[in-house]
């Protein structure tokens, strides 16, 4: 005879292999089609250009170089959604103030090819940093910009290299820790294969830091980017915001938040070409 709990056994199987199977499907929701500048009203600042991966991939992204030389540039590793050029009205006061921007793409969104993985997000930022140096700017003018979930490809990047500074909307301590919260009954931690386990990087980066999250986002609770910035090394700044969702921090002023830092740690750096 077939029980209750047997049925419930079988079921609660089947939802775990299915989130084990299908978890880059609930982390990852890329939007596959091409962007153009104009299309989101910034072709008079913004270019497309590409650069290769360490495994082969051709990706594209959209750039704007800095008004000066000895003007910080600030790559900027969007969320789980979407592709970067969503995100080229957001940052439209970075090249306003002067600051270069290069807004990084991702294996699987926007027209690129490949699919999106932990791994492959790691090497897809240091394509970009690597054509960065080929255009002359060397880390010590480079701001990195990591926003929900590039944060945690930020973090990575900054704790295996040395920048100027490193700026986290709306960030998480793990996607273990985001995960569990959201699946509480089901065993997270042991099914995920992409972690982004940022807690035992951040502490790596030598480069000032600013943790920006409110307290009212339900996607990664603010208590996730507190243990972050307890975890972080100094200097490093936080600006929690009463209110303040996931992807709306700039109504609350995070232009302002994010200008000022930028003001205090990377006004001016030395271009590539005058180390040698």
């Amino acid at each position: 005879m077939i029980t209750f709990a047997t049925v419930a056994g079988l079921v609660y199987g089947l939802i775990v292999a299915g989130l084990y199977f299908g978890q880059r499907s609930l982390l990852y929701f890329p939007d596959r089609t091409v962007p153009d500048p104009a299309q989101y009203g910034v072709a008079y600042a913004m270019t497309t250009v590409r650069y290769d991966t360490e495994d082969g991939l051709a990706l594209s992204a959209w750039y704007r170089p800095a008004d000066r030389d000895d003007r910080a540039t600030v790559v900027y590793f969007h969320g789980n959604g979407g592709h970067h050029g969503h995100r080229g009205p957001t940052v439209r006061y970075l090249w306003e103030s002067g600051y270069g921007v290069l807004l990084a793409g991702y294996r699987g969104y926007g027209g690129n090819p490949g699919s999106p993985s932990e791994t492959g997000l790691a090497a897809d930022a240091r394509a970009a940093l690597r054509w960065l140096a080929d255009q002359g700017v060397g880390s010590d003018c480079i701001v990195l910009y990591g926003e929900s979930l590039g944060s945690g490809v930020a973090i990575r990047l900054g704790s295996e290299t040395d920048v100027a500074a490193v700026l986290l909307e709306s960030p998480f301590s793990s996607i273990a820790d985001v995960g569990q919260a959201h699946y509480p009954v089901f065993p997270v931690r042991l099914l995920l294969r992409d972690r982004f386990d940022s807690t035992s990087r951040v502490a790596d980066i030598g480069a000032p830091i600013l943790v920006m999250h409110g307290d009212a986002d339900r996607t990664v609770p603010i208590r996730f980017g507190r243990r972050l910035f307890e975890a972080a090394a100094e200097p490093k700044q936080a600006w929690w915001v009463p209110g303040g969702g996931h992807v709306d921090l700039h109504r609350y002023g995070a232009a302002g938040v994010v200008l000022e830092f930028l003001g205090q740690h990377a006004a001016g750096c030395t271009p590539a070409d005058a180390h040698e």
